[in-house]
């Protein structure tokens, strides 16, 4: 699939984008909750910034429930709005490590772990649940790149609980956190850049 992609790669009607955008919806915001209770409670940098991506996908899952159907050029445009958000939310997720880095914060392993596998489960479903729409148009592929970040961010929390229970150190927990964060920023560029070229493509005729 190239950055040159147009009408003929979006959903079909009746494709199931719409019921799928919807469970995916559902389960962020719920996960949004759960995981960032949890990880205030334990001062977890990884597990608040595995949330704040929740959140941010229950977000983006909204916007993309209300251009579906809609011409290619809105569907790059929310694709643009999902990236800069994905962008924020990497930006927010590196200030929030070094805030831990600084306070010395070391969270418990065990917590970390459950949850890790808590939100791989969730993470999981939304991921099988998007993966046939993953070479679609920008706005499909933007829900398909934040589904399986959040599935790679989850491993990572899990090495992370290792490092912290192995170590007695926060800094694995700082390091995942920063490693989410660069994930989020990748993904933001591409994201754009794909939805850019479509946005090129209309205005081209």
């Amino acid at each position: 699939m190239d950055d040159d992609c147009d009408d003929c790669c979006a959903a079909p009607a009746g494709s199931g984008f719409g019921p799928a955008l919807k469970a995916a919806l559902a389960i962020n915001a719920l996960m949004f909750v759960i995981e960032m209770g949890i990880g205030l409670a334990a001062g977890s940098a990884a597990l608040q910034a595995d949330a704040l991506d929740f959140l941010g996908d229950a977000a983006n899952y909204a916007i993309s429930l209300a251009v579906v159907g809609l011409a290619l050029q809105w569907r790059a445009r929310a694709a643009l709005v999902k990236g800069s958000t994905m962008g924020a939310f990497g930006l927010f997720v590196i200030a929030n490590a070094i805030w831990h880095a600084v306070s010395g914060t070391v969270p418990p392993p065990a917590t970390m772990g459950v949850v890790a596998i808590l939100a791989m489960i969730a993470n999981g479903a939304v991921a099988l649940m998007l993966y046939r729409f993953r070479a679609g148009d920008s706005n499909m592929r933007s829900v398909w790149i934040c589904a399986r970040n959040d599935v790679i961010g989850n491993l990572a929390v899990l090495l992370a609980a290792l490092g912290v229970f192995g170590t007695g150190q926060g800094w694995p927990d700082i390091a995942v956190a920063l490693i989410m964060a660069t994930l989020a920023l990748a993904g933001a560029w591409k994201v754009n850049r794909h939805a850019l070229g479509e946005l090129r493509a209309v205005a081209a005729g």
